[in-house]
């Protein structure tokens, strides 16, 4: 993107000349060196005694929370169900703008034309012998009362998007979650699966991935269900927050990024495009026909399925029936038909223009699309964003402005693979990898209970800080820090290597460190017609006190990144995340022709540059007096441009084998499920293969990919050291 615009002019008639004019010569007077050096003690100390602290803006912003406002940001935006391309979603955006640029914060709308998927027409029917044809409603229920009744009729019906045209009537398997080892069981068991259908369970893998996986085990279509053992373990909504027995989960299917037509390029304006028909015919494309059904639905499939009885782990939840392997009796017959359409989105992007550094950025994103209400998913987030700028707004009246460029963005199109944000990234990418400092994804603010982090390491440190700032929603004498410390996870902090929301373009892709956050991390009516604001108000956040939290760290993690002189990034625990991501391969590497020591030497570089980085900021801290940029302006800013250029280093340009879109060689979706975060994703994709064909040529591709991973590691040893050998 273009630098922020200038707040004192904004004619686009005419510019400044890049060379003023000189002053007219003044007769020169000559100072005392040392009643300089006194006058420059004066300023500087005049500034800091008038100019508030930037913890004053910090905790005044804190102090700003308003649970009203994200409330009414949530009922307006889920009004009515709003899918991309669709004029309810257009409306959205407009509600997004005119909220920003009521704040005066200058504001525009980017949009792109790109391939979307819709439903034509689904049918679905289950028959055997002996029991006649049952026909399937596909249709998601409402309920007496519900106040959404009436628009929920144009709510797109249950598909899932982007599969194959086309009608199969064939014998159905049970394929448990269909992952690979799902499809590699039934093989050992001797269940044939070629050209019959596949029933799956949601739960552990990317859709997509189901239906991919089912199609390259030889099945001629896929319908996959919502297991009462997931997804209904309680009462149902709207009586609870479980998922009704006709609810079914909608989304893509597409396993690439972007825009379909576009892969590796935005999609401008006149821009280069496949063919709707090559875009289908990829790989990344299911390439069979598909659909959802719900877990009532699933049941009655499962129960005419005969065959062996499925393993233990494969049964469903108490009072279901026995699930059997198949294939048949059964017989289901499938037809669906799509189209796939170009369709204009819109992300809305909105500046605060920075003061001392206005070309650097910090980037909040949240999308705005949704299959149906999208009260969580994932309009929290757009609550949470729009009650934050209202801060900001608040800040700015008392005289605040950031150091730094702080860029708010509402992407479209997230759920059909999250295409608004790549195209932008793609678009500007030259500008961003060379302006950005960081991304802060927040995709559904407001799960539940319980505090959730994923981070590039670097920033781990810093929202361990701002989060102990934070009050926890949910109990008044803590702060978020005590919920988080106290969770149960096995991981405090996740990993951004997974594909499944809109920090992947700017990780994955460019290299810009990342976090993404909520409150809560999974709920039972995931991408059905009742996620509402009914469900939010009544099982979500009654009170809307997490969307204030998920708002107040969010906003504060932006705070400290804009306006700290040098930015607040610790990349020691950075090497600690590289050295235990070596210790996992090594374990599986043991006994097999391929060493690890380019790796754990690149590694050990990392580690001292990383203590380099220490000790200078060490030595920098201990003038207390002056403004850091003020004593020492150029290693203010070569050790700022080495913390957040080294994040950049972990790319490499040809991307991963197979995978080229994904550039970092540190994080990137795991090869069989788009969900899942894999560390060092090129040697797993390459340890894969090699354990599957035990080939001397793909062993050697393993240490093909090792060495790969070295020499990443070590450029952004020496960007982060700020060296040359």
């Amino acid at each position: 993107m273009a630098p922020p615009p200038s707040e004192d002019d904004g004619s686009t008639s005419s510019r400044t000349p890049l060379i003023p004019a000189p002053p007219p010569r003044r007769a020169v007077t000559r100072l005392n060196p040392l009643a300089l050096l006194v006058a420059a003690a004066f300023a500087a100390s005049y500034h800091l005694l008038v100019a508030p602290s930037p913890s004053y803006y910090y905790s005044l912003f804190l102090s700003l929370g308003s649970n009203d406002t994200a409330a009414a940001h949530l009922r307006a935006l889920t009004l009515r169900p709003h899918l991309a391309g669709t004029e309810a979603n257009a409306r959205a955006a407009a509600h997004v703008v005119s909220a920003l640029s009521s704040l005066n914060f200058p504001t525009r709308v980017a949009p792109y034309s790109v391939l979307l998927s819709y439903p034509i027409h689904r049918s679905l029917s289950l028959s055997a012998p002996g029991r006649g044809t049952t026909p399937f409603a596909l249709v998601q229920d409402t309920y007496p009362g519900d106040p959404y009744a009436a628009v929920s009729a144009k709510a797109v019906p249950t598909f899932l998007a982007y599969v194959s045209s086309g009608s199969v009537a064939a014998e159905v398997f049970y394929a448990n979650y269909g992952r690979p080892e799902d499809f590699a069981h039934l093989a050992s068991r001797g269940v044939n699966v070629t050209g019959k259908v596949a029933l799956a369970r949601y739960g552990k893998v990317y859709r997509g991935d189901i239906v991919i996986n089912a199609r390259n085990a030889g099945a001629a279509a896929a319908v996959i269900y919502t297991d009462a053992k997931d997804y209904a373990a309680g009462k149902a909504f709207p009586d609870g927050p479980w998922m009704p027995p006709t609810g079914v989960q909608i989304g893509s299917t597409f396993k690439g990024v972007g825009d379909p037509t576009t892969p590796m390029w935005a999609s401008s304006e006149g821009c280069e495009r496949m063919s709707v028909a090559e875009a289908m015919a990829t790989d990344d494309m299911p390439q069979i026909p598909a659909l959802p059904v719900s877990g009532r639905d699933g049941e009655a499939i499962l129960q005419l399925i005969g065959g062996d009885v499925a393993p233990e782990d494969w049964q469903g939840g108490d009072g279901a029936p026995v699930y059997r392997l198949g294939p048949g009796p059964a017989v289901l017959n499938l037809t669906y038909a799509g189209n796939e359409t170009m369709a204009t989105i819109q992300n809305v992007i909105s500046v605060i223009e920075g003061k001392e550094e206005p070309e650097r950025y910090i980037i909040l994103g949240n999308h705005r699309d949704a299959w149906t209400f999208g009260a969580v998913d994932p309009n929290s987030g757009t609550a949470a964003l729009l009650e934050l700028a209202h801060r900001f707004s608040e800040l700015q009246k008392k005289g605040w402005r950031p150091r730094r460029t702080i860029i708010l963005c509402n992407w479209d199109a997230e759920e059909y693979g999250l295409v608004g944000s790549t195209e932008w990234v793609e678009e500007n990418r030259a500008v961003l990898t060379s302006r950005t400092v960081a991304y802060l994804n927040v995709d559904s603010a407001v799960y539940g209970a319980g505090f959730y982090v994923s981070a590039t390491p670097q920033l781990d440190e810093l929202l361990k800080e701002a989060s102990k700032q934070v009050q926890n929603p949910d109990n008044e004498t803590e702060s978020l820090y005590d919920l988080w410390m106290a969770s149960d996870s096995s991981s405090l902090i996740g990993r951004l290597g997974g594909g499944g929301s809109d920090y992947s373009a700017f990780v994955q892709h460019i290299g810009i460190p990342s976090a993404d956050m909520s409150m809560g991390s999974g709920y039972p009516v995931y991408h059905s017609l009742y996620d509402d604001f009914v469900w939010m108000e009544k099982f979500g956040d009654p009170l809307f006190r997490r969307h204030v939290a998920v708002a107040s760290i969010w906003g504060l993690v932006a705070l400290r990144l804009s306006n700290e002189e040098i930015l607040p990034f610790n990349y020691s625990t950075y090497a600690v995340e590289l050295e235990n991501g070596a210790i996992d391969i090594n374990e599986r590497l043991l006994g097999v022709p391929v060493s690890l020591s380019p790796l754990q030497k690149s590694i050990e570089e990392f580690k001292r540059a990383a203590l380099k980085v220490d000790s200078e900021l060490k030595a920098l801290h201990t003038w207390k007096i002056w403004p850091f940029s003020r004593t020492n302006p150029l290693k203010v800013r070569d050790l700022n441009e080495r913390l957040l250029m080294t994040e950049r280093a972990f790319t490499e340009r040809e991307g991963l084998s197979g995978r080229p879109w994904y550039k970092h060689l540190i994080y990137a979706p795991s090869l069989h499920d788009d969900y899942g975060a894999q560390v060092y994703p090129g040697v797993d994709d390459a340890i894969q293969m090699a354990e599957m064909t035990n080939t001397s040529e793909s062993w050697r591709s393993v240490q093909h990919e090792i060495y790969r991973l070295a020499r990443v590691i070590n450029q952004a040893s020496l960007v982060l050291s700020g060296g040359l050998t």
